[in-house]
């Protein structure tokens, strides 16, 4: 069996297709990763990196042979690291599945190993940011169209796109990640499968909100308002189930 080569550098196009092809590329070649990022990483690369073109195919057989040879949970946990704020979730996740590949569906139970506890740790935090968003997205309505914008640490849109094309399946709105520069978008009338579709949106530009709008937000203050019972406000342990960060776009917490 050749030797592998330590030392090798990568970098990509910041796609999970484009991630598994930089997996399938360090095996083709038996090169044994020190770095692995995306080309638009901020970070300062240390290595002089190669760069790997992004193979649907080669990514497919990986992520094949990652529920055959590790698990379902593994592809899983693979897909939502991806999502995550985690720094170099990249060379993190390239550690994970060299360990999967070596040690088969046992790697999902090695929590004391550095690279498996980072990645889950990693996808508990987009979990807990992803649910909560799930109560704290707050809608404005624009014309015809609900919309929304958050900010939030991880990539939740994906994780957010079937619980919200669900239950606002007859309406047409827009999620904003201002963190990532992302648009959530749900058109209801569209009759193709790709109705639900997350586009890459610089910058979201808004009109005034409408008389409408107003009276809808006058209202949920005053519900919010009338329901609270003064005497059981704990601020500390309000800011422990809605974090501070959340309120700048919740309704009920703005000063307007």
């Amino acid at each position: 069996m050749a030797a592998w080569m330590k030392g090798a550098a990568y970098a990509y196009d910041g796609s999970f297709d484009g991630l598994l092809s930089c997996v399938f590329e360090s095996y083709e070649r038996k090169e044994e990763l020190v770095d692995l990022r995306a080309d638009d990483d901020p970070q300062v690369k240390l290595f002089e990196s190669r760069w790997v073109e992004t193979s649907p195919e080669k990514a497919s057989r990986v992520y094949s042979a990652i529920r055959r040879s590790i698990s379902q949970d593994a592809q899983e946990l693979v897909r939502r690291g991806f999502l995550t704020c985690e720094p170099q979730k990249d060379l993190l996740i390239y550690r994970f599945l060299r360990l999967g590949f070596r040690h088969g569906r046992a790697v999902m139970d090695m929590l004391t190993e550095t690279t498996v506890h980072r990645l889950r740790k990693a996808v508990r935090h987009l979990n807990t940011e992803s649910h909560a968003l799930m109560g704290f997205v707050r809608f404005s309505v624009y014309g015809d169209v609900l919309v929304s914008v958050i900010e939030p640490k991880n990539r939740v849109l994906p994780i957010l796109a079937p619980h919200f094309s669900n239950r606002y399946r007859q309406e047409a709105f827009l999620i904003y990640d201002q963190t990532h520069r992302q648009a959530l978008i749900h058109r209801p009338k569209e009759a193709t499968p790709d109705r639900t579709g997350i586009v890459d949106l610089d910058e979201l530009v808004l009109p005034e909100v409408g008389e409408q709008e107003r009276v809808y937000r006058r209202l949920w203050k005053q519900f919010y308002d009338t329901v609270a019972i003064r005497e059981r406000l704990n601020p500390r342990a309000q800011m422990s189930h809605m974090p501070k960060r959340y309120w700048a776009q919740l309704t009920e917490m703005r000063e307007d």
